[in-house]
């Protein structure tokens, strides 16, 4: 069988796995999946952890019940569960983080999202995470909001490992790409070796597209009904233009040692049943980049994807007439894009609330049943 995941990799595309679970730990599923489908690293979010815990309760029933016998309020107890799981990834990634000299074997674990807005509040949960997880091959997650920016260049400046989140916009990652730089140079001020830190930039690829083609339906015309489906590549292409251009720049030439913060694809399963299933993975290939994929996705490049090589480099010009066009509709990329960022701070930030409910009630029905025995 033709195994384009094989190819993907030697193409120098990073396949991650956007999924985690302790029943995909424990079973030997996350180990399973880096030697049969190349998979090199973990993202998770507050959604994949809710998913998690509350569809496999049994196996962190215990967990739960050790937190209730210690009195643990509910925040307490998703800590530990999740820099348990986190850690665990860690560990089983270890080899790859080896291998790829701290390049891959990257687990990510995502700041409390209620933080989204709180840049000190991010700057001390970014700490607390990075020492209670333990591990050199950790990603503390940040959003790429205002607020967020800071607190990346301070988070980096502390020699800590950021995976920048909930980035839409080309313009937004250029502030990503400049608080990254901004962080290294504090870190050399400080006396910190910059050669230990790595950063990569998630840019979300497959909502922008659900945003725009409701809106190109709306319009109605022929003109913007042939534009459908081309939004979302477009801007993760033109994002690739801006990370060349910002290491070809004399401030980064200018970090000796420094590790390129590479483009991640994230938001990378369809949701329109119209489109092919492997879209968001085989026309976002470029080397140095990482995809990290729902496992739906990763399975179905597995199964019928068609790697094509490179086809990402030397779209720019015919990325930005895409955006051209979509403007001549009326379309503004950038309240497009800054609708999309508070969408995704609310829906992690709902997400996490869900998650809280979850275990605050595993957390009294233990008690109850403790108190009735």
């Amino acid at each position: 069988m033709d195994n384009v995941l094989e190819k993907l990799t030697e193409s120098g595309v990073s396949i991650w796995l956007d999924d985690l679970s302790r029943h995909r730990i424990i079973s030997g599923n996350l180990a399973d999946y880096m030697n049969k489908y190349f998979v090199r690293g973990v993202t998770t979010n507050p959604s994949i952890f809710h998913s998690a815990i509350a569809k496999g309760s049994s196996d962190y029933a215990n967990q739960i019940k050790q937190c209730a016998e210690k009195g643990l309020s509910a925040d307490e107890t998703i800590r530990l569960i999740t820099t348990d799981d986190v850690r665990s990834a860690c560990d089983i990634l270890a080899p790859v983080y080896q291998s790829s000299k701290g390049v891959d074997g990257r687990v990510s674990i995502e700041v409390d999202p209620r933080l989204a807005h709180d840049t000190a509040g991010t700057i001390a949960a970014a700490e607390d995470l990075w020492a209670l997880v333990g591990r050199p091959n950790l990603f503390i997650k940040i959003p790429a909001t205002k607020a967020g920016l800071p607190a990346i260049t301070q988070v980096i400046a502390l020699g800590i490992s950021v995976n920048v989140t909930l980035i839409f916009s080309v313009d937004r990652y250029k502030e990503v790409m400049d608080a990254y730089t901004s962080g290294l140079e504090l870190a050399v001020t400080n006396g910190i070796d910059i050669s230990s830190i790595e950063s990569v930039a998630s840019f979300f690829v497959s909502r922008v597209d659900t945003d725009i083609d409701a809106k190109l339906t709306s319009i109605g015309t022929p003109s913007a009904l042939t534009l459908r489906g081309q939004a979302a590549i477009a801007n993760a292409r033109l994002a690739w233009q801006a990370h060349l251009d910002h290491l070809a720049s004399p401030r980064w030439q200018s970090l000796t040692g420094a590790k390129i913060q590479r483009p991640l694809w994230a938001s990378t399963g369809v949701k329109d049943p119209a489109y092919p299933d492997t879209r968001y993975v085989l026309d976002l290939v470029a080397p140095g980049c990482v995809n990290t994929m729902p496992e739906g996705t990763l399975l179905a490049v597995a199964d019928h994807g068609l790697f094509i090589g490179d086809t990402v480099s030397g779209t720019a010009a015919a990325s930005a007439n895409v955006w051209a066009e979509l403007a001549g509709h009326g379309i503004d990329q950038k309240q497009v894009c800054d609708n999309l960022e508070a969408e995704g701070v609310d829906k992690f930030a709902v997400a996490w609330s869900e998650l809280l409910e979850t275990v605050n009630l595993a957390l009294a029905a233990w008690i109850e049943t403790e108190s009735t025995t």
